[in-house]
């Protein structure tokens, strides 16, 4: 066989695969393209915010020492039930004992020399009277003199007498701190609840918090009574939040076990603020702090527990709906034609700045399929449930609508044949 016979084989074969392929695409074509279809029916719809977080009690009281000393007596252990005014721990008093027993000697001091000033006063007061009445009786008999420097002893004695009384005053409050210093070393329960936290122990020394280092904190106690999930939620959530919302919460400790819960709280502010990781070089993610009430709470539930839950923003009864997967965007310009999803990415690929590029309005619709063919119909959305978006405006009841896959409608236009996928591969279901 000579080398242009080979050629012309060559040609054949590559021809006839080729004419066979381009049949097998024009009867695909002819065909349809497979794709999964669904009915618009109406359903009751729920839309939530999903939301993870940890749970904490709703009212919190962490005990730090206010003194400096040894803890000698611990009455209390982590866990238990304690009620309002409950002694807990005492610290080793000595120090302070000394300090009231120093303090009520420096008042009694204060206080003898006051007393002792005001005799003082008296007697100039009575020296005064007495040259008054001489020299009332006889000018002569008391110099002018006299009588001066006897009504100066009495003002002098009189303003030494209310120095005296705030020198007394000053030592009253020194005792007064010191008893309330001495005070400090009993520990007592400010409200009814659980001890949550315990961070000492007989024998140790606990501190007192300075500017820069923080003071002992002695233990936490927690009333559970009353117990809040506080979650963080994304920035693009938080304005469907309201407060009341309820809630549906899940516990990992209490498995297979549903809890409701209230929005009581809503953050003004980010968690934590993009300028504290400014420094980072990577974008921060912004969330909110959102706390629920739970309304029940289980017994042997504690702080710090994880919890996720299902926030519910809106519900709709009855309402028109389609498959999330169904709803597609396509691009509408100035002249109302619109273009897929496909040929608009290939087209911002090409570059360019938002004043570069021909002004074009997103437009949210479905693919409504008639005699085997689909057409785009732009369609009004409402609340976004957990499968189904609500259908406002755009279709009917009954209508057929394109439901998948994400491949096939992301790259259908006008007029495309469709066909019922079959399931478990492609083609038409009778």
């Amino acid at each position: 066989m000579n080398d242009s016979t080979k050629v012309l084989i060559a040609i054949l074969i590559v021809a006839v695969i080729g004419g066979a392929t381009a049949l097998t695409i024009n009867q695909n074509r002819d065909r349809g393209v497979p794709v999964r279809l669904d009915v618009v029916e109406r359903r009751d719809l729920i839309e939530t915010v999903t939301a993870s977080g940890n749970i904490r009690a709703g009212r919190v009281t962490d005990i730090s020492s206010e003194v400096s000393a040894r803890v000698t007596e611990l009455l209390v252990e982590e866990g238990d039930d304690v009620a309002e005014g409950q002694l807990l721990l005492r610290l080793d008093p000595t120090q302070f004992q000394a300090s009231v027993s120093r303090s009520e000697a420096a008042l009694n001091q204060s206080r003898a020399q006051q007393r002792q000033q005001e005799a003082s006063l008296a007697r100039a007061t009575r020296e005064l009277g007495r040259l008054t009445d001489l020299s009332n009786r006889d000018p002569l008999l008391v110099a002018r003199q006299l009588l001066d420097d006897a009504d100066t002893e009495v003002e002098v004695a009189t303003r030494q007498v209310e120095s005296l009384q705030f020198g007394v005053q000053q030592a009253e409050a020194s005792l007064d701190e010191a008893n309330e210093r001495l005070s400090k070393t009993i520990f007592r329960a400010p409200h009814s609840g659980t001890v949550t936290r315990l961070n000492v122990d007989e024998g140790e020394t606990v501190i007192v918090g300075t500017m820069n280092n923080p003071g002992s904190l002695v233990l936490t106690i927690s009333e559970l009574s009353r117990v809040e999930a506080v979650l963080e939620v994304d920035e693009t959530d938080i304005p469907y939040i309201a407060f009341g919302d309820s809630t549906i919460l899940e516990l990992d400790a209490f498995p297979d076990r549903l809890f409701s819960g209230t929005v009581t709280e809503i953050g003004n502010s980010a968690i934590r603020p993009p300028s504290s990781s400014a420094g980072s070089g990577q974008a921060a993610a912004i969330d909110f702090e959102v706390v629920i009430t739970m309304d029940d709470p289980p017994a042997g539930i504690r702080p710090d527990l994880s919890a996720t839950a299902d926030i519910i923003t809106a519900t709709r009864n009855n309402s028109l709906s389609v498959p999330i997967i169904s709803l597609t965007v396509r691009l509408e310009d100035e002249e109302g034609a619109t273009t897929s999803t496909a040929q608009t990415e290939e087209d911002e690929g090409q570059g360019g700045g938002p004043l570069s590029r021909p002004e074009v309005t997103d437009v949210e619709g479905v693919f409504l399929v008639e005699d085997g063919q689909v057409r785009f119909v732009p369609v009004e959305i409402g609340i976004t449930g957990q499968e189904h978006f609500e259908v406002i405006t755009g279709i009917a009841q009954g209508d057929t609508i394109v439901a998948g896959p994400y491949q096939q409608i992301r790259d259908l236009i006008n007029g495309d044949r469709v066909q019922e996928e079959v399931e478990g591969g492609n083609g038409s279901s009778n």
